[in-house]
């Protein structure tokens, strides 16, 4: 069984068809069904059904899928741990990070990586953070920037980055807006838009009501923060949001009962050497946090 082999077949179950996947490997279509055909042949069985235009893993398939990604993960911890044996800092470099921070804090920290790197190629997927941290734990990214877990996760190490605190906020014309004082109770009895509440963000908010016996009424959910001010903004309900999204758009609610500081950072995997690219990328992001 080559490695080639499983690249092609991981590829093929990760884009869904073999065009694509041809695409995201830089060969031929024919010589990506090739490399399939290889490995089907060898194992014995069909590791594809196609559905429509898509390809979709068979009982086979799926069986070799988590397989196949240690094993390819494996070959890619060699290859990174002989190349940080020297000083030379280059290569791919593949990280995940959520909407907000990607498009609000992280941009700095690449442009100065990217200045001072410029032999790293940046492969950059955007994902929930609570998508990142499952991705991490399978070993598809070497780092992820995003919301940090309100727990501890044995098998990943995380460095708080940029704490980010949040604000209730509602349109200057909400009702809630024109009360002279406003406290929890009068909150929970007006619709809320928020991100989901099983997401690290919506479990903040859902615990303050909790520990105070109040049922949050979400109106509307959405994991997109600029979604959910474009949508409170307009005056479909109370939200809360980072204090650096505020704008005239938006009047902030005096909420002092309601102390909400998400903390915004890195994590990467404990057992995953990583590459000098990744380390490199890790410091500028700490010195970050130091404020240098």
């Amino acid at each position: 069984m080559e490695i080639q082999w499983l690249r092609a077949f991981l590829a093929i179950s990760e884009q869904g068809s073999v065009s694509e996947a041809a695409e995201q490997l830089h060969l031929t279509q024919p010589a990506v069904s090739k490399r399939l055909a290889s490995l089907e042949q060898q194992l014995g069985a069909p590791l594809f059904d196609r559905i429509g235009r898509k390809l979709q893993l068979t009982n086979a398939g799926k069986a070799l899928l988590p397989r196949a990604r240690h094993i390819l993960n494996e070959v890619s911890d060699a290859e990174r741990e002989l190349r940080s044996l020297g000083d030379t800092i280059g290569g791919s470099l593949r990280i995940a990070t959520s909407h907000h921070v990607g498009l609000h804090h992280l941009p700095p920290v690449l442009r100065d990586f990217s200045n001072r790197y410029p032999d790293v190629s940046l492969d950059i997927d955007f994902l929930d953070s609570e998508q990142a941290y499952e991705a991490l734990m399978a070993g598809e990214y070497e780092l992820a920037v995003v919301t940090l877990a309100l727990k501890d996760y044995p098998s990943l190490n995380a460095q708080i980055i940029w704490p980010d605190p949040c604000v209730v906020v509602a349109a200057p014309d909400h009702p809630l807006a024109q009360m002279p004082e406003l406290d929890l109770p009068a909150l929970a009895r007006y619709p809320a838009i928020l991100p989901d509440l099983n997401t690290y963000t919506g479990r903040l908010i859902k615990r303050e009501f909790d520990a105070h016996g109040l049922k949050l009424t979400a109106k509307l959910a959405t994991n997109f923060l600029e979604t959910i001010k474009m949508m409170a903004g307009v005056g479909l309900g109370w939200s809360v949001l980072p204090k650096t999204l505020v704008d005239g758009t938006l009047a902030e609610l005096p909420m002092p009962q309601l102390s909400i500081v998400r903390n915004l950072g890195v994590i990467y995997h404990r057992n995953r050497t990583l590459s000098n690219a990744a380390n490199a990328l890790q410091q500028l992001l700490i010195r970050e946090a130091r404020g240098l």
